[in-house]
């Protein structure tokens, strides 16, 4: 009699955590039915109200809504339902997350909701037709990087590109690369490691889902970072982590339409200067990458760039090949 008291209990409890919210409270007369349908377990009304009374009262975070027939619901759940449509939506529309683990993990978070909370989040689950990582290590090398970065390790592993028939090959020869892991980094929907590669001898990026399988963790410890290692200041430097050996200070002319455009890439703190009520300067710290040249020819002259002369050149010599391609190919039809 003992055992089936507890398990009564226990049952009761799970109940109100799966299916009650405070939106969603239960009646003692509905909660008595579901331990006699669901369970065989057929007690009174008083029996149920007495258990409940303990749960309140143990902190067992069950609250009672007084009323002609009082109702109870669960009151620790971790999040609020706008809070879960956030979670869902951001998994949901992840491109570093494959489909079948996106899946995986929005049902591991509706578990945390009542059911009927649950059937009106997942109405709204929409993610555009978005493109989605197909490693389906993903979520595991970045645990593994994330171990090795707080161990202080070396890891090593292959890195992959894809060739014009879109076939994944490995590179570096086929050899592995040995990195000391720095900072993960989230930007653009995917997942980058900052590190110093032992192989160029310098610092380098590599995204995440290009790694191919989990890396190794090493014995050797980590090449310490340079003392001017600053994941903030190189964040904003570089273009979709496209970055160069080293950024360099440019002197970009804007037109005023664009300085949300700088504020989103560069930040609030960024350095701008007003010309007029119609054009300013902004001093920015850039990797000159293709993206961040491209980021500028978007703009469609609304943004020039003014120096130094190097970056002048190198984005007039790019436009330049452009434009001679553009013709060939016009002269060719």
């Amino acid at each position: 009699m003992e055992n089936r008291s507890k398990l009564r209990i226990l049952y009761l409890y799970q109940y109100l955590i799966q299916n009650t919210t405070s939106g969603h409270p239960q009646s003692t007369a509905e909660l008595t039915k579901m331990l006699s349908d669901k369970y065989g377990i057929d007690v009174s009304r008083n029996t149920i109200s007495d258990d409940l009374a303990m749960l309140c009262s143990a902190q067992f975070q069950i609250k009672m809504i007084r009323s002609t027939q009082n109702k109870y619901y669960y009151d620790g759940q971790v999040f609020d339902i706008p809070e879960m449509k956030l979670l869902i939506d951001a998994v949901s529309s992840s491109r570093f997350i494959t489909e079948r683990k996106s899946e995986a993990l929005v049902n591991k978070l509706l578990s945390l909701v009542s059911p009927d909370d649950a059937i009106k989040l997942r109405r709204h689950i929409y993610a555009s037709d978005r493109v989605k990582s197909e490693n389906e290590c993903g979520y595991l090398i970045v645990d593994t990087i994330n171990d090795a970065i707080n161990t202080r390790h070396k890891i090593s592993f292959h890195y992959t590109d894809l060739d014009v028939f879109k076939n994944r090959h490995l590179t570096n020869n086929g050899q592995e690369y040995t990195v000391s892991p720095y900072t993960l980094i989230w930007d653009g929907d995917y997942y980058y490691l900052r590190g110093f590669c032992d192989e160029r001898n310098a610092l380098r990026t590599f995204r995440v889902d290009r790694i191919e399988g989990a890396p190794t963790i090493l014995c050797d410890l980590i090449v310490p970072k340079p003392d001017d290692y600053s994941i903030a200041e190189y964040s904003k430097s570089v273009f979709r982590m496209y970055d160069t050996d080293k950024p360099v200070m440019v002197s970009l002319k804007c037109d005023v339409t664009v300085m949300k455009a700088v504020v989103d890439i560069f930040g609030i703190d960024v350095d701008t200067k007003p010309i007029n009520e119609e054009v300013f300067t902004a001093n920015v710290r850039v990797c000159p990458s293709p993206t961040f040249y491209s980021w500028v020819f978007c703009f469609h002259g609304l943004i020039k760039i003014q120096s130094p002369e190097s970056i002048v050149q190198e984005y007039r010599s790019i436009l330049d090949s452009e434009l001679k391609s553009i013709k060939d190919s016009s002269n060719s039809i």
